[in-house]
């Protein structure tokens, strides 16, 4: 690992004044829950145990929450702003609205398909970057896919201009100061992923490792963690070294705007934190570390070779195990859980 950090603010929180109007995350699992159960896509994903990985690691137990077959779009993604989507309809707002984001990934195809679904329209503003591949995959669903920028920052500060200009809804799977209320609701749409996580589960996880972007699947799973395990199992959350603005957040005091290199891990590489999720890992979280690309590639590689196919995002959580080498208290004893946040490309 590139660098690892206890948390000084477990159990107490990071009391800043950027965070006093920032909620915590939510955790009430049974609104989405409720929500899926009514949807005809939204089967349960496996909770797969993975021994020959174990043997592998080191440890006594792998499991592994297996998110690519979530709802057809392959990744935990669809869990959160087609939720938010699927909200509005339910108070009769989502048809005939206009959906406002940027996205490098799934976040954007969730959208498309939550304002599909509902009959509204979306609006997915991509970075030049960003494969043509996946602007015809947001076509493909019915998006409108305008082009603005080198980067994810300066797609989403098109996106906010739009949205404010047409009098749309901005869903971005961020917040920010004045901006959390739908982001807020977003994130709850993730707790499904857990709540199916208690009902698989035999006994609580020692070791849970959480991959980070803008820390939003993380903040939620941690939180709602704490409330069903208590301090049993040990939260560590795992950023890219490229992109570390949840660990840089943490050791500042304070959230902070991270610099680098692009990275590989290209559904990780967020610079800003979500201050929701911020709030809610510094309080909730045990350790944060940070992988190098060169790791992150590895965990995709040996995922793939224990029948895991992902990507170097989807797999970074096993990448962080692999690079902890006993750090974390692991030992032959300790039963890890991760999350598989997504499918394989091509």
């Amino acid at each position: 690992m590139a660098r690892c950090i206890a948390n000084p603010f477990r159990g107490t929180g990071l009391t800043h004044p950027d965070l006093a109007d920032v909620p915590f995350p939510s955790v009430d699992a049974a609104a989405p829950r409720a929500l899926l159960a009514r949807c005809p896509h939204a089967g349960i994903t496996p909770l797969s145990a993975a021994p020959a990985l174990a043997d592998d690691l080191g440890v006594g137990q792998v499991l592994i929450k297996d998110e690519r077959s979530r709802m057809g779009l392959g990744s935990f993604k669809a869990l959160g702003a087609a939720y938010v989507i699927a909200c509005d309809a339910e108070q009769g707002e989502a048809r005939g609205r206009t959906y406002v984001t940027a996205s490098a990934g799934n976040h954007g195809l969730s959208v498309a398909a939550g304002a599909a679904a509902f009959g509204a329209q979306a609006v997915i503003f991509l970075a030049d970057t960003v494969p043509e591949s996946f602007a015809d995959r947001l076509r493909d669903i019915g998006a409108k896919v305008p082009r603005a920028g080198a980067d994810y920052e300066a797609s989403m500060a098109a996106a906010m201009n739009h949205a404010e200009a047409e009098g749309a809804a901005l869903l971005s799977d961020s917040s920010w100061a004045g901006y959390t209320t739908r982001p807020h609701q977003l994130m709850e749409g993730y707790l499904a992923l857990m709540a199916e996580v208690f009902d698989q589960i035999d006994a609580p996880p020692t070791h849970l490792f959480l991959q980070a972007g803008v820390g939003g699947l993380a903040g939620a799973a941690a939180t709602i963690a704490r409330v069903a395990w208590g301090s049993s199992t040990r939260i560590i959350v795992v950023e890219p070294e490229a992109a570390p603005c949840l660990i840089a957040s943490v050791e500042a005091g304070a959230p902070v705007e991270t610099t680098g290199p692009a990275s590989a891990m290209g559904r990780l590489d967020c610079k800003v934190p979500s201050l929701i999720a911020l709030k809610g890992l510094a309080r909730d979280a045990d350790d944060f570390m940070t992988i190098s690309e060169a790791e992150g590639e590895a965990g995709a590689t040996l995922a793939a070779a224990h029948g895991f196919a992902s990507t170097p995002s989807g797999a970074a959580g096993l990448a962080g195990l692999a690079a902890a080498e006993g750090a974390f208290g692991l030992s032959a004893e300790a039963r890890v859980l991760l999350i598989l946040s997504e499918r394989g490309e091509g």
